[in-house]
């Protein structure tokens, strides 16, 4: 399969018109989607959108690849086109993109064309091949550049494998040494006094297109700097060209290029580089250099490495707590939909049958206290701890967890718990940091169990327990105190922070703060939950209201893709709003705001309880006012929709 099997030419632009980010995917997409490639445009965008949010596919030196894989996309298609002004597509480099490859892959595809993309990374490394791509006036010669190109890259290989074969043949013919086991191990300490010997990891979210681009870059870096070097790719469809034990244990050091978790424990002792994938592109010689000298910290699969080299290039501190929190929240969140869900429908057949009905005290014993109920804040706790500080934080996290349900500090303590934990394990590592080689085997399977239970244990029992339940047991009861007016204005303050970045920080926060009082209160269960998720459904709804109205405000594409707004408004997923939001942030996130707010306050004005914590209209039944929240949620809709709708201008009004 060649790579012009996915350029097509139809979907080529030779002349880009956009001069934005968002003006180039939108003219990108509308050629995706004139060809009949993807089957939901706004779909398509949303996952482009949420890989770019992860790290710019702008890879610099004048090329950016936008890439998605999803159900929206037919056939797999990468479609090529050519700006002669430039677009600042924020790139690694700073610099703006001429060059673009998007990349479209479908749900579920085989691993043909993985190949075929990997294979166009690796092309664009090559400068003299880029600047004729630039010289290109038609789709029929970008096509025949790339079919000379890849034709001369397979001859290349064919060379190079029949010599590596020649040469093979010519070492057996003249071995002496009887065994081959022997021979082989000699040849290679020969080799490597010769030549540095390293060995590479690459990997990217989505495993399309950075992975092979940052493979193909340390790999030619490496030839050119007389370093031998094997690189292991982690793309969508697996792990390729995995290193051996022997690889591994000849390499002077490791490189680990990687925007997402890979398999660490066969490094344990090797200096180990942990860097972004981007590095791996950007800045592979300084990566090969310092692996080849062994220039990194020494990698423990169990304890410390006792360096900041991981998280250099990672973010603040701020963005690394908010990523370990997300890391326990992410794991909790299956335990409160699938026991808050059961828990819901107990709560409606309880009206019908009785609080002794069989079905209802199994649903109630399955998804509350006695089940899943009882993992929330342990595994919240255990998770936050192993994000923090890797496999050995686990246990101690999950048992202080444990110890802050049973003290009755409830969401508050199984957070403390959680990073506790893992700062106890950190802080292990390094005060036995001085302990003899040979006591080394004894850290994760004695030392770090031990010792982080205790303390974390004794803090949670002594300190954290007490003061998180004196907390707990006073917010509750505000919350359950609350007057008519403070409940209003806590409904308007959470729903409106659903709308402010539609599935980011302070959407989580709200959310969050709605499922520690779901999990942990007496009688305002499901309260909070209403404002919440009332305020989540607006944007999308309105956001579908808008574009069905005022026709004449929005392109036919955005129209079109309003009407999947009205089923993700209703299922309660805020992020399907996210696309009109980064074409218009200052009017669209205004009127969500305002819309989602004025839902949420009048959710706690009618006293509306919703006891599930996801779902949408799907759950609205278990309300104890479904009606009533129907409404708010309708009210807080259309008070968006004509907010925008009257904000925006008619699309040929538009500069």
């Amino acid at each position: 399969m060649r790579i012009t099997d996915l350029m097509i030419q139809d979907v080529m632009i030779m002349d880009l018109q956009a001069v934005t980010k968002d003006g180039a995917i939108n003219e990108l997409i509308e050629s995706l989607s004139a060809s009949g490639r993807i089957n939901d445009p706004e779909l398509f965008k949303e996952m482009i959108w949420k890989r770019e949010g992860e790290s710019s596919t702008g890879i610099g030196g004048g090329i950016a690849m936008p890439h998605a894989k999803t159900g929206a996309v037919n056939e797999p298609t990468v479609v090529f086109a050519k700006s002669s002004k430039g677009v600042d597509f924020e790139a690694l480099d700073e610099e703006p993109a001429y060059l673009f490859f998007m990349i479209a892959a479908p749900e579920g595809a085989g691993s043909m064309h993985m190949k075929t993309l990997a294979a166009l990374s690796r092309l664009l490394i090559d400068a003299d091949f880029i600047q004729k791509l630039m010289d290109t006036r038609t789709p029929q010669e970008v096509t025949a550049l790339f079919d000379a190109k890849q034709e001369e890259e397979e001859e290349a290989k064919r060379k190079k494998e029949a010599a590596k074969q020649a040469k093979a043949a010519q070492k057996a013919g003249e071995q002496t040494v009887s065994s081959a086991e022997a021979s082989s191990r000699d040849g290679a300490a020969a080799g490597s006094k010769e030549k540095p010997f390293v060995v590479a990891i690459t990997a990217c979210p989505t495993g399309i297109a950075h992975t092979f681009m940052a493979e193909d870059a340390l790999k030619k870096k490496a030839q050119a700097m007389g370093v031998d070097i094997r690189v292991e790719t982690n793309g969508s469809e697996g792990a390729s060209n995995v290193l051996t034990e022997d690889e591994i244990r000849r390499a002077a050091g490791v490189i680990v290029a990687a925007d997402k978790n890979v398999e660490m424990a066969r490094f344990d002792g090797k200096p180990v580089l942990q860097r972004p994938v981007s590095d791996g592109i950007r800045k592979s010689e300084e990566l090969i250099t310092k692996a080849a000298a062994g220039d990194a910290p020494i990698y423990r699969s169990q304890g410390g490495a006792g360096s900041s080299d991981k998280a250099e290039g990672k973010g603040s501190v701020g963005s690394k707590i908010y990523k370990d929190l997300m890391s326990g929240i992410s794991h909790m969140l299956p335990f409160v939909v699938g026991g808050g869900i059961l828990l819901a429908v107990s709560f409606l057949l309880e009206q019908i049958a009785g609080t002794d009905h069989p079905i209802v005290q199994l649903l109630q014993t399955i998804g509350g206290g006695d089940g899943a109920f009882h993992f929330l804040i342990p595994v919240l706790a255990g998770f936050i701890a192993l994000s923090i500080g890797d496999r050995p934080a686990l246990m101690p996290g999950m048992v202080g967890g444990l110890l802050a349900l049973n003290s009755n500090s409830g969401f508050l303590g199984g957070l403390a718990a959680g990073f506790l934990a893992g700062y106890v394990v950190i802080f292990l590592r390094r005060a036995l940091k001085g302990l003899p080689k040979a006591l080394d085997g004894l850290k994760p399977i004695l030392l770090y169990p031990v010792l982080g239970l205790l303390i974390t244990g004794a803090v949670m029992f002594y300190l954290f327990g007490p003061f998180f339940s004196w907390i707990n047991t006073g917010l509750i009861d505000v919350l359950n105190n609350l007057g008519t007016g403070n409940a209003i204005l806590l409904g308007l303050v959470l729903g409106g922070m659903m709308a402010i970045d539609m599935g980011g920080p302070f959407n989580k926060a709200a959310y969050t703060f709605a499922i520690g009082v779901f999990t942990s209160s007496g009688n305002t269960d499901g309260a909070w939950m209403a404002a919440v998720m009332a305020g989540g459904m607006v944007p999308p709804l309105a956001i579908a209201l808008s574009t069905t109205f005022f026709k004449n405000k929005f392109t036919e594409q955005e129209q079109k893709s309003g009407i999947t707004n009205y089923v993700m408004g209703l299922s309660f997923i805020t992020e399907g709003a996210i696309p009109f939001a980064a074409a218009d942030p200052l009017r669209v996130l205004t009127s969500c705001i305002l819309g989602s707010a004025v839902a949420g306050g009048l959710t706690q004005l009618w006293s509306i309880n919703v006891p599930a914590p996801h779902g949408g209209i799907f759950v609205a039944a278990l309300a104890n006012h479904a009606l009533l929240f129907l409404l708010a949620v309708l009210i807080g809709s259309i008070v968006s929709g004509l907010v925008l709708g009257l904000w925006k201008k008619p699309v040929e009004a538009k500069l």
